[in-house]
């Protein structure tokens, strides 16, 4: 709610999902083990791909100048990690059309 007060609703929802069969997940399984073995490299290597993404969000700019975010990170049943993140961006990036 601080968020919303301070810079208005929230312009973008995303959803970023772990998938088990990124390669850097099986890389690093050894032997017959499988993603779910694991859950420590699923969820290292989730954050670090969470981390990368909200810094192309952020950073370098793909949807526009964001001027806040947040995100809350839950397990779904299969114990694999996705994260739901809200973005508010500025002025002149926000979408108004289905052309933008």
């Amino acid at each position: 709610m601080a968020m919303v007060r301070k810079f208005g609703k929230p312009d973008l929802f995303l959803t970023f999902t772990c998938n088990p069969s990124w390669s850097e997940i099986l890389n690093s399984m050894e032997g017959v083990q499988r993603p779910e073995d694991r859950p420590d490299i699923i969820v290292r290597v989730f954050n670090m791909k969470l981390k990368e993404l909200l810094e192309d969000i952020c950073k370098h700019g793909i949807f526009g100048t964001v001027l806040a975010y947040i995100y809350v990170i839950e397990f779904q049943k299969r114990g694999l990690p996705h994260a739901h993140i809200l973005l508010t961006l500025d002025t002149e990036s926000k979408i108004r059309t289905k052309y933008d």
